[in-house]
């Protein structure tokens, strides 16, 4: 009679949740998480292009595109990339290092709504060209993503995948967690 009384008390509940904590595990948890998008840098910016004759001014064959964008970049950190090694696992603790993959912006797009030509200037003697709003725009996209890597984008994805990733994996399970 003790034996089962003592089999009731100690034993384990069976509705119980409990994480399987295994290097192979964790890694497979964190690669479903994939393109993990931690931060997007939206910016306004006027940009200029034009098409000019060698040989005549500008106002008789010149064509000029002034464009006003709205620009975002969208920059993170690729979870598929994490492999076996990138993490080390302390079942004791329970602890936990994480070496993340380098961040990377992961797209930059103009707005379309919120896109507009300003103005076009052609010359007398010149048509419009079809290809300049789309060469523009390709710059206005370079000038945009140039922006927000010299506003510290790529160390704000960082730091917001550290703190992400912390959180995702105390709830894990993990009380000591260390993300690099």
């Amino acid at each position: 009679l003790l034996g089962v009384l003592a089999w009731f008390v100690f034993r384990s509940d069976p509705r119980a949740v409990r994480n399987d904590t295994s290097r192979p595990a964790v890694v497979s948890q964190i690669q479903r998480l994939q393109r993990l998008e931690t931060v997007v840098f939206g910016m306004d910016k006027i940009v200029v292009g034009e098409r000019e004759s060698k040989y005549l001014p500008k106002f008789l064959a010149g064509d000029r595109l002034l464009l006003i964008v709205f620009g975002e970049v969208t920059a993170g950190i690729d979870l598929n990339k994490v492999q076996l090694g990138d993490v080390d696992v302390d079942p004791e603790g329970p602890a936990i290092r994480l070496k993340i993959p380098p961040p990377e912006i992961f797209s930059t797009r103009l707005d379309n709504e919120r896109t507009r030509v300003y103005s076009r200037e052609t010359g007398l003697f010149s048509r419009v060209d079809p290809d300049l709003e789309t060469d523009v725009r390709r710059e206005a996209e370079r000038q945009v993503r140039q922006a927000s890597v010299e506003s510290g984008i790529i160390d704000t994805a960082k730091s917001n995948a550290r703190e992400t990733l912390t959180a995702f994996l105390q709830g894990l399970g993990f009380a000591q967690v260390t993300v690099e």
